[in-house]
């Protein structure tokens, strides 16, 4: 298991960054390594993404330095969402099945957590996410049909889009984590435009389900001071609470969103109208 730690910037600091620095500080390239478990924590609220690819055999989730504990979750809460094929997550011996877009939430205080592919020529790509937790919260998992579902966007303005709310406060109890996924619809580029912020929390994107040949243009920094990343397919995008995070696509892609922070309410956002944007 490898994990790298990634330090908070300031947005003074963040103006002044060239591409590389940007893409350094805010962009988490590989994501997915065959058989292993490669994590990414950043000090925007002490969140962590990864991702655990299993082939052959079971990926442990052990506890790095960087976690400063004897296991991972004795003081965090877990989740998890595949967008490989099948797979399976074993928690203190009990099994959860994840189809291709299914999610599991996994409370604070369990112990021996792996991950395994149901057939390695077709493995599971299991996206994790982790904050500190305050209290215990049932492990349980939800498929894509058990998600909160909305339509979202417009076919005039390309952002037709379906949302599905898996870690949610109507969903699946959490103490601080909120996870879910959008895909776009064909014909349609542009994710969470009129943007946003929200000082409350921070966020990560993972893009995926691009082809090879297309890239995502995400964009981030200040209202005032925006910036972009050129994002390819199961790359992560690490969004501090004083950014923007949107996006256009050369064309149609999906992206996992998750949060953590101060509250767990989605609504609690200062929306910005496009015309602000510079």
């Amino acid at each position: 298991m490898d994990i790298e730690v990634r330090h908070a910037a300031h947005p003074d600091a963040v103006r002044t960054f060239d591409t590389e620095a940007l893409r350094a500080h805010f962009l988490v390239e590989t994501v997915f390594a065959p058989r292993r478990i490669a994590l990414t924590y950043s000090h925007y609220d002490r969140f962590v993404l990864g991702g655990a690819m299993p082939l052959e055999g079971a990926l442990v989730l052990g506890a790095p330095k960087a976690i400063g504990q004897k296991t991972f979750l004795a003081e965090r809460e877990l989740g998890v969402l595949n967008i490989g094929g099948a797979g399976r997550v074993r928690v203190d011996g009990t099994v959860h099945d994840l189809a291709r877009l299914d999610c599991l939430y996994v409370g604070k205080g369990a112990v021996d957590v792996r991950f395994e592919s149901e057939t390695p020529g077709d493995p599971a790509k299991f996206y994790l996410i982790s904050a500190p937790a305050h209290a215990v919260h049932p492990t349980r998992i939800i498929t894509k049909a058990q998600a909160r579902h909305h339509e979202l966007g417009e076919t005039a303005t390309a952002n037709r889009r379906g949302l599905h709310q898996f870690i949610h406060p109507e969903v699946c109890d959490s103490c601080q984590i909120s996870m879910g996924f959008t895909l776009l619809e064909a014909g349609s580029i542009w994710n969470t435009m009129p943007c946003h912020t929200h000082e409350r929390r921070m966020e990560a994107y993972l893009y995926f389900d691009i082809a090879p040949e297309h890239r995502v243009f995400h964009f981030m920094g200040e209202p005032h001071q925006t910036r972009h990343l050129v994002v390819a397919s199961d790359q992560a995008v690490i969004s501090p609470p004083w950014s923007i995070h949107s996006g256009a696509g050369t064309s149609r892609y999906g992206f996992i969103w998750a949060m953590a922070g101060d509250n767990r309410d989605f609504t609690d956002m200062d929306h910005l109208a496009i015309g602000e944007l510079r």
